[in-house]
């Protein structure tokens, strides 16, 4: 799945201009979920994820959660994380 990911980063995605509203963008939350949960929950975070990539969307800081819950943007969930509201740096 992530050399699927990064097969579209190279050649779908390095041709168009950087849409995404969410930090980090999509496919690197992909990477990310997918590196930390496996496949099947990483891919069910991404896949969140992208439902939630939409024109009317605020976006932001959107980072992977610590602990695996699908419901980890809900403030009444266990497993809830308060964004983040500046970008971490990657080196």
């Amino acid at each position: 799945m992530v050399r699927a990911i990064r097969w579209y980063q190279r050649t779908i995605s390095a041709g168009r201009p950087p849409v995404c509203r969410y930090y980090p963008s999509c496919s690197r939350y992909a990477i990310e979920a997918i590196e930390r949960f496996g496949a099947l929950r990483g891919g069910m975070l991404a896949m969140l994820r992208i439902l939630r990539c939409r024109p009317w969307s605020d976006g932001g800081i959107d980072d992977v959660p610590a602990r695996f819950s699908l419901l980890y943007r809900f403030s009444w969930s266990r497993a809830h994380e308060e964004p983040r509201l500046t970008p971490t740096r990657e080196n």
